[in-house]
């Protein structure tokens, strides 16, 4: 699994598929691309075999200079109990640290 920074053109990947991934529920209002465009050097995609398998929105705080926030994590459901997230959570959280 690679796990790498989110680019802009992720977003026209992920949300055709984020709805699918949540059972049906409407998630995808919770992600504009924004995120994808302003984001991307504190949020990541994780990939199999050049397919993303999940992802994770997260952000520094602009008030706080020693906070961030993690928006959304989001693993394709035929590969939840893997390790994904945790493996996300874990890169967001030693970028931010530096």
């Amino acid at each position: 699994m690679k796990i790498r920074t989110v680019n802009s053109s992720d977003y026209h990947v992920i949300f055709p598929v984020i709805n699918d991934w949540w059972g049906g529920r409407q998630m995808s209002d919770m992600l504009p691309k924004l995120f994808f465009d302003h984001f991307q050097n504190t949020s990541f995609i994780a990939e199999i075999d050049g397919k993303i398998v999940g992802f994770l929105i997260g952000f520094l705080s602009q008030s706080r200079n020693d906070e961030a926030y993690i928006h959304f994590v989001g693993v394709h459901p035929e590969y939840r109990k893997q390790n994904i997230a945790r493996k996300l959570y874990n890169q967001f959280f030693r970028v931010v640290k530096e």
